[in-house]
């Protein structure tokens, strides 16, 4: 069973020029006067005791005028690196390529639609990279890592090939979840509490789902979330069901609700972990909780908007508790209404007015933009339809091959 695990790597301006209107924003992208975490990461799979896989690591730059210099950063790490296994770059230059392939040889086809599911902007569209490349080479299973972790099990691969693809219990297994060590080793997430918490109850729910699904037997069990850096998928799911780019963050928990709608629950491995080392965030508390606000109540939205079609499962928040669940649910307004007032009052004690009112537009938003202005649920089966095509196109021979020459030409 051939396995590729994929890395993708963040990468923003220098230290000192920093963000700039138009760049993408990510959690922490590395900038690129310094080292980041890639290295450490690859470093990491020398404890590996199985080394029968590619590597793939994602260059990611948060602006156009980057590109270049980030593909050249990546691939110097890549070169100091010696993990024992081979390794692939895949950055800017390679879509441009395989862009320019699919508009060139597409049989008739509309290659607008081919080229837009296959970008490296935005966490959804990198994360189908994440399986496109897998397809393309051939995988049967696609392991799915960031770069800010590292591995300490050195049965990590093996414990990745047990389950996937197999039938247990009459159900066959085509995504396993793995999850997060913290640095102090243990999976619980450690936040300072703060009162308007009391309301927004993230970690609570998040640490009672964690408890529930990985602190409890059997090994392998259903779970209603996902870390996104620790999945194994098997190609008879990344072949048939994609990320969605419309939702803005939380990728991965919304990639567990579409492939739910299809048919392919997620397990949860609860001996697969990974130590995740992560950079401090550096954007504002409102911030984060508004990037939160846009992600659930276009999930709820989804959900909402589910028909019944033969073929699909229709789910319910209640699938999903306690997380995320509980931020699925009518009373989701309520809570963003109490936890930024609450916040708003936070950033006034604290002297910060902007802050302030920053929190307070987020109720604002969430009554607005935040409300998505089509059929999320009608738009994932579009995406759906056009994604499976994608697959069945470049998995014609001779298209599959020029791709997988365009990926597989060498670090130069």
């Amino acid at each position: 069973m051939k396995l590729t695990m994929v890395i993708p790597s963040y990468w923003g301006r220098e230290s000192e020029v920093g963000w700039r209107e138009g760049d993408v924003i990510y959690d922490h992208p590395t900038p690129l006067d310094t080292e980041g975490t890639l290295l450490r990461a690859i470093q990491s799979i020398e404890r590996l005791g199985d080394k029968d896989f590619q590597l793939v690591i994602i260059a990611v730059a948060t602006a156009e005028d980057i590109e270049s210099e980030v593909e050249k950063k990546v691939i110097n790490i890549i070169k100091s690196a010696n993990p024992g296994v081979e390794i692939l770059l895949f950055g800017h230059s390679h879509l441009t390529q395989i862009h320019e392939l699919l508009r060139h040889d597409s049989g008739g086809k509309n290659t607008e639609e081919y080229t837009n599911l296959i970008q490296l902007r935005g966490y959804s569209n990198i994360r189908n990279l994440c399986m496109f490349i897998p397809h393309v080479l051939s995988s049967e299973v696609a392991v799915l890592i960031d770069d800010d972790e590292v591995f300490e099990d050195p049965k990590f691969i093996l414990k990745a090939r047990e389950f996937i693809g197999r039938k247990i219990g009459g159900r066959t297994i085509n995504a396993v979840a793995g999850y997060y060590l913290q640095p102090d080793g243990d999976y619980h997430v450690k936040k300072p509490y703060r009162p308007w918490m009391k309301y927004w109850d993230q970690y609570e729910r998040m640490n009672e789902a964690f408890d529930r699904v990985i602190g409890t037997e059997p090994r392998l069990k259903e779970t209603p979330f996902v870390f996104g850096g620790n999945i194994v998928l098997h190609r008879n799911l990344f072949t048939v069901v994609p990320f969605d780019p419309n939702v803005r963050r939380g990728e991965d928990i919304d990639f567990l609700i579409n492939a739910r709608m299809f048919g392919y629950p997620f397990f949860l491995d609860n001996q697969l972990s990974i130590k995740h080392l992560p950079p401090p965030k550096t954007h504002p508390t409102w911030m984060q909780l508004r990037e939160d606000i846009y992600r659930f109540i276009y999930e709820r939205a989804k959900i909402e908007t589910q028909k019944e079609i033969k073929g699909m499962t229709k789910v319910n928040p209640e699938d999903f508790d306690p997380y995320p669940g509980c931020f699925l649910k009518p009373d989701l307004e309520e809570k963003i209404e109490q936890a930024c007032k609450l916040l708003s009052e936070e950033y006034l004690a604290q002297g910060d007015r902007k802050g302030s009112e920053e929190a307070l537009n987020n109720i604002t938003l969430a009554r607005t933009d935040a409300v998505p202005k089509f059929n999320p649920f009608q738009k994932l089966c579009e995406l759906q339809k056009q994604w499976q095509e994608l697959m069945w196109f470049t998995d014609q021979e001779d298209i599959r091959s020029r791709i997988r020459d365009i990926i597989c030409k060498g670090i130069q």
